[in-house]
């Protein structure tokens, strides 16, 4: 049997210490920044509030940019950002390489502190991504749709049933109306797939990205509920200087429209 989530929705709660309300995202990038530079932005964007820092999808093993001094720098910045915030940033480093590779960047991540991974299954294979999630010194692993488009399989039944049967504990996916052309109710379907009870497996959390800004959150709130993720990147990076007020401003707001909802 397929072993599903290791930690899935509640397991993840208790990972970024957030009980009910949705949580935020970002993704260090862009390509061609070496490890402090990236770990300047982690530490900007833990103090600034986001629950989870993770790295763009094309970060891997790169003269500019080394894996493990990546991860090492990322690490300590969020620590050092926890220090005045009173709560740890989960930082996710992306796995990326041939099983063997894999394998050993998954060992070195654990060993320095890291408590959740990212893998792209459509790249590495779902029987890797079932590898991983099975292992009993594993990670909750954050799954990428890369190359998943190209398949023209149904997105509800590969990103959101396959992803968290095979060992998803997140599933990212592009959100209607950003870059990608997905409908709402593609959308919909896929994030029930994810949550959906089952006897066996445990719910997964939606990620959805790909575009969103931060004047599309209310609407993306009522839509997905508290029990997913949102996932902004550009929208955030294109403040600038203003980087730290902007993602604030995003913490906020997601804050205040979850307690709205809640009352």
């Amino acid at each position: 049997w397929l072993p599903g989530p290791r930690a899935g929705v509640e397991g993840l709660r208790a990972l970024t210490g957030v009980p009910r309300r949705p949580l935020t995202a970002t993704a260090l990038k862009p390509m061609g920044l070496g490890p402090a530079e990236l770990a300047d932005l982690c530490r900007t964007f833990a103090l600034a509030g986001l629950d989870i820092v993770k790295d763009d999808h094309g970060l891997a093993e790169h003269p500019f940019c080394p894996f493990e001094a990546r991860v090492e720098k990322c690490l300590r910045a969020a620590e050092d950002a926890a220090r005045d915030t009173g709560r740890l940033t989960l930082y996710v480093p992306n796995l990326i390489g041939t099983p063997d590779t894999i394998a050993r960047q998954l060992a070195f991540a654990r060993e320095a502190g890291a408590r959740a991974v990212m893998l792209m299954p459509m790249l590495v294979g779902l029987p890797l991504l079932h590898q991983l999630a099975a292992a009993a010194d594993g990670l909750p692993i954050f799954a990428h749709p890369g190359l998943g488009g190209v398949l023209r399989a149904r997105e509800a039944a590969l990103f959101g049933k396959l992803f968290r049967w095979y060992g998803a504990d997140v599933s990212i996916f592009p959100h209607a109306g950003g870059r990608f052309s997905y409908s709402l109710e593609t959308c919909r379907e896929l994030a029930s797939a994810l949550r959906a009870p089952h006897v066996r497996v445990r719910p997964a959390l939606p990620m959805p990205g790909g575009g969103v800004t931060v004047e599309r959150v209310a609407d993306l709130l009522t839509f997905y509920g508290r029990d997913c993720i949102l996932l902004i990147g550009g929208g955030l990076y294109e403040a600038g200087d203003a980087l730290f007020e902007r993602t604030r401003a995003l913490v906020e707001q997601v804050a205040r429209v979850s307690e709205a909802s809640a009352a």
